[in-house]
């Protein structure tokens, strides 16, 4: 398998079953909030004590509940529960006319200009001890996460990955796909 040709960006959290859904939340508003080039109004999410961008727009929200939930579903289940590696893949693409061998337009495709892998590990904690220290680590984590974001999305390869926008509608010029897999399942 070839590797893209677009910027990929990724971010490996570690956590546990009472952080999951809050730290998942929090990032997936966080790379919206840096992703999305309409009007948006932003709003703060605090996670783990780490003040988090995030999106207020009831269309995203949705979009990240079904996600964080999807996933959540996903570890959950199976008899290894928590132990596959599991993803959320945030890919960012723009329209392009399809074309056949001869040119001859063919509708249009989605074309990725950007991809934002999270590889998310779920540790079984067996004392509050454990627990604090996960929380302790994964405050760090979300701080050079956001870092890394603010430098990524500022940096010339991140400005350079955005076509033009042409549609100014809406909150997103671009279509978003956001994808969970589980093992080697996708969920959801």
């Amino acid at each position: 398998m070839e590797p893209p040709v677009y910027p990929t960006v990724t971010l490996d959290l570690i956590l546990d079953r009472f952080s999951t859904k809050q730290v998942l939340h929090g990032v997936l508003h966080s790379i919206l909030f840096h992703r999305l080039f309409g009007t948006i109004k932003p709003k703060e999410l605090e996670v783990l004590n780490i003040t988090m961008p995030g999106v207020d727009n009831p269309e995203m929200e949705q979009l990240v509940n079904e996600k964080v939930d999807a996933f959540w579903r996903g570890i959950e289940g199976g008899s290894k529960r928590g132990q596959r590696p599991s993803k959320i893949l945030v890919t960012f693409s723009e329209r392009k006319p399809k074309k056949s061998w001869f040119q001859v337009y063919m509708g249009e495709e989605d074309v990725p200009w950007e991809q934002w892998i999270i590889n998310a590990e779920l540790r079984q904690l067996k004392s509050d001890q454990e627990r604090a220290n996960l929380h302790s680590a994964l405050t760090t984590i979300l701080t050079k996460i956001v870092f890394t974001m603010l430098t990524h999305t500022s940096s010339e390869q991140g400005r350079a990955a955005v076509p033009p926008i042409t549609n100014a509608a809406g909150i997103s010029p671009f279509p978003i796909q956001i994808s969970v897999k589980v093992g080697d399942v996708e969920i959801g």
